[in-house]
């Protein structure tokens, strides 16, 4: 098939100042988008302190391959800031098709030792800034009639994860925010997929790292581990869910190594009893967790049908 190019679009890509968001960018203006590299420029994981040089840093590498960029350091984190970003890209480039919403921070700690003040930035970052960007973006893009949008949640979100709950339950936010938002895009032409990512950068040591179950199962280290879990392996899926020619919507992609699949939610068909009771659910537990036949709805009236279903006795 023919190469899969942006000539004209812009897209916006937050935390891309290195890691995940740096190759995102990179792609996108390597194949033809004016691109807005964010980043707040933070040297910890947690998101601290702010320096401009990292986004400024990937806007040269892509202005001298002969692409288009410019830097913006605003914080995702606060309504101002997002609304600042997007202006970032309208003033620029006058329009804005995709929005790669990619900035992170994290802080792990287990339930018990989580304070608030390490909860409230996490949740700040992750679901606020999802949506204080995507906000003015799908604004524009409604008047559009176009968009696209690329969430980032986390395979942590999805099934969990020691010892990150404030991060989990952050990314499992994205996951409904990209559910529902998919829904309500679809009629002004915005689709909203999300990614699962699994890379090598400086947020994953501890899971992907040289010392880590994986990079001992595989035996790998240093470059060679690089070159298989590293960033550019995970920016060709948001490459395509940024694409025009993708169809796809409220999908959520695991992307890591080169393996690409489908993460959705998924329902049994379960029991139905007239009289539920505490002592039926037990004796028909089994039953309840038959995942024979596993439906997954495309929203929560689909799943409310399977109730109907049992209730008129056509469940079958």
């Amino acid at each position: 098939m023919s190469e899969l190019r942006f000539d004209g679009r812009v897209a916006l890509v937050t935390g891309a100042g290195g890691g995940l968001g740096r190759e995102h960018a990179l792609l996108l203006a390597s194949r033809g988008a004016a691109v807005v590299v964010n980043d707040l420029g933070s040297l910890t994981m947690g998101g601290q302190d702010h320096d401009p040089s990292p986004a400024e840093a990937v806007v040269e590498e892509i202005l001298k391959s002969g692409g288009s960029a410019v830097s913006n350091s605003d914080s995702v984190g606060t309504r101002d800031g997002g609304e600042a970003i997007v202006n970032a890209a309208l003033s620029s480039f006058g329009r804005l098709d995709i929005v790669v919403n990619n900035a992170g921070i994290i802080r792990n700690r287990t339930f018990l030792n989580i304070g608030e003040d390490e909860l409230e930035p996490i949740l700040d970052v992750h679901v606020k800034g999802c949506f204080f960007v995507t906000r003015p973006a799908y604004e524009h893009m409604k008047k559009n009639g176009y968009g696209r949008i690329v969430n980032t949640s986390s395979g942590s979100g999805l099934f969990g994860a020691f010892g990150q709950s404030a991060y989990a339950a952050a990314k499992a936010a994205i996951y409904g925010f990209t559910r529902t938002l998919a829904i309500e895009g679809a009629r002004y032409g915005i689709h909203v997929n999300a990614i699962a990512p699994a890379a090598l950068t400086r947020m994953t040591p501890d899971a992907l790292g040289e010392d880590s179950f994986v990079a001992k199962t595989i035996g790998l280290s240093g470059s060679d581990l690089e070159a298989v879990l590293g960033p550019h392996q995970v920016a060709p899926a948001v490459a395509y869910l940024a694409h025009e020619s993708c169809h796809l919507n409220g999908e959520t992609l695991s992307v890591g190594g080169g393996r690409v699949a489908r993460t959705f939610m998924s329902v049994t068909r379960g029991i139905h009893e007239s009289e539920l009771s505490a002592e039926k659910v037990s004796d028909r537990i089994e039953e309840i967790f038959d995942d024979a036949k596993c439906l997954s709805p495309a929203n929560v009236d689909e799943e409310i049908i399977l109730l109907k279903n049992f209730l008129s006795g056509t469940n079958d």
